[in-house]
């Protein structure tokens, strides 16, 4: 009787929990993705637990998707991993001739190494240094020098009419101000044409102000635009601008790329010397330096500083100078995109996955063209977890962190993910991604890699669902 009574005490438990925590897991995401948002448009998910070595869910793992701004992981890992955390990025000048009495005889060079972050307060630092060496009078030229990479300034499949969205910048080893120009409308009288103002201040741009300041219970309808059309640095201001009672605390500074950066670079470094009454009456251009000259000073940025931008901001200026800074470390001047992405190939390669299996052309996933997995981005993750430690730390604390930072900030607000989730979105028409870590309820280290695509709309239903499937592997 004792027996046939434990028999079906067992019976009855099993009954009660036929299911293991992983089952119980994958059922409820299973149910979650039942939803009829799914009916048309694809998801892949990947779920790894990196502290006990099981995998917890797996759908569509294989299916080559857009991966969007995701693939920035893969492009800076690839980076830390073969430039080394101690890179720096480098800006430098160098001059011909002779400095006599004040007077630079010869001409001053500034020579890119395609540091992203590289600002018009960094441009003071170098205006320093020419002072400091003794530069009173530059008698000769102002020249660029973009030798580093070659002349093609935007990434291949990059769409044509995202210009002048700062998304879409003009490359160039040269960088300054994320290659973007910042432009303030203030109102004037009702009737007058309003204020406009371009941060930095600068003479390299016509402004065509088309726009009214309007009554202050009126619509307003203000854009500013540049001629991309024409690939002109003309800024044209159309619409209309409310006449508000307190101006200041309404206006924002907008922004827009700027066609040849490279040339704007020259022009800011110009007009910073003038402010310094250093006196230069050449022509600014862009040609190599000369072997012959002389280095005067070299301001350096290091990659980790980079990479956090890159990761936390979505950066893809600085996503795209990474492939080109990789390419000329390893296959020489001119960089060229395609050697960047060999590096790129070279750590899937080294994860022991195939190349060939995916389609990558750029660095930060602007393009439409790439075409990878949801496997492949977490195999990356598992990599630099397991194999590379250094590469880890750094790639997770560039990570945006859910409810606080970077562009989760505002998602996962009062969920157990807020706080917890570390991870990279992605961001196309008809595309949203998310792959990170996070850490569940026994603290387990969890990687993971959400890719939904083929949707039309706002992208907030397919966050919706990478922030429903987050808290459920907290749940776990």
């Amino acid at each position: 009787m004792r027996k046939i009574c434990f028999a079906l005490l067992f019976l009855s438990a099993f009954s009660v929990y036929p299911q293991s925590k992983e089952q119980l897991l994958q059922a409820r995401i299973d149910s979650l993705l039942s939803d009829k948002f799914f009916q048309s448009t694809q998801i892949a998910v990947d779920v790894y637990d990196l502290t006990t070595g099981v995998t917890l869910y797996e759908k569509n793992e294989k299916l080559l998707l857009k991966p969007a701004s995701n693939l920035k992981i893969l492009t800076t890992s690839a980076a830390l991993n073969y430039l080394g955390p101690l890179y720096n990025f480098k800006t430098s000048v160098f001059y011909t001739g002779g400095i006599v009495n004040g007077t630079l005889y010869g001409d001053l060079y500034v020579v890119g190494g395609g540091d992203p972050d590289f600002s018009e307060y960094d441009l003071d630092s170098l205006v320093t240094m020419v002072t400091q060496a003794g530069i009173k009078n530059i008698s000769g030229n102002l020249i660029g020098d973009v030798s580093m990479m070659d002349s093609l300034f935007w990434g291949k499949g990059w769409m044509w009419d995202d210009d002048p969205s700062t998304d879409a910048p003009y490359l160039t080893p040269l960088v300054i101000n994320e290659n973007s120009i910042g432009v303030i409308v203030k109102p004037a009288r009702t009737g007058e044409e309003p204020v406009v103002t371009l941060v930095p201040a600068t003479n390299y741009f016509n402004i065509e102000n088309n726009a009214v300041t309007v009554p202050a219970d009126s619509p307003q309808t203000v854009s500013v635009n540049r001629d991309w059309i024409e690939r002109k640095n003309t800024l044209i201001i159309n619409g209309n601008i409310r006449n508000h009672v307190i101006p200041d605390s309404l206006t924002d500074t907008l922004r827009v790329n700027v066609y040849n950066p490279a040339m704007f670079f020259i022009e800011l470094f110009k007009e910073a010397l003038n402010k310094k009454d250093i006196g230069f009456k050449g022509k600014i251009f862009l040609a190599d330096t000369p072997d012959y000259a002389r280095e005067l000073y070299t301001f350096n940025r290091p990659l980790k500083e980079i990479i956090q931008g890159i990761n936390k901001k979505s950066y893809n200026l600085g996503a795209e100078m990474l492939l080109y800074v990789m390419a000329a470390k390893y296959f020489g001047k001119p960089a060229t995109a395609a050697n960047g992405v060999k590096m790129v190939d070279s750590l899937i390669s080294g994860i022991g996955m195939e190349p060939n299996a995916y389609r990558i052309v750029d660095g930060s996933g602007v393009s439409h063209y790439n075409l990878v997995s949801a496997e492949l981005l977490l195999s990356v993750l598992k990599f630099i977890y397991y194999q590379k430690p250094e590469i880890f730390n750094s790639i997770y604390s560039s990570l945006p962190v859910a409810g606080v930072d970077g562009t989760l900030k505002k998602r996962m607000l009062n969920t157990a993910a807020e706080g917890n989730v570390h991870a990279k979105t992605g961001s196309l028409s008809g595309v949203s991604s998310l792959v990170g870590y996070l850490k569940n309820k026994n603290n387990d280290l969890i990687a993971f890699s959400i890719m939904i695509e083929n949707f039309v709309g706002s992208s907030k239903t397919a966050r919706d669902f990478q922030d429903k499937i987050c808290n459920l592997l907290i749940g776990y």
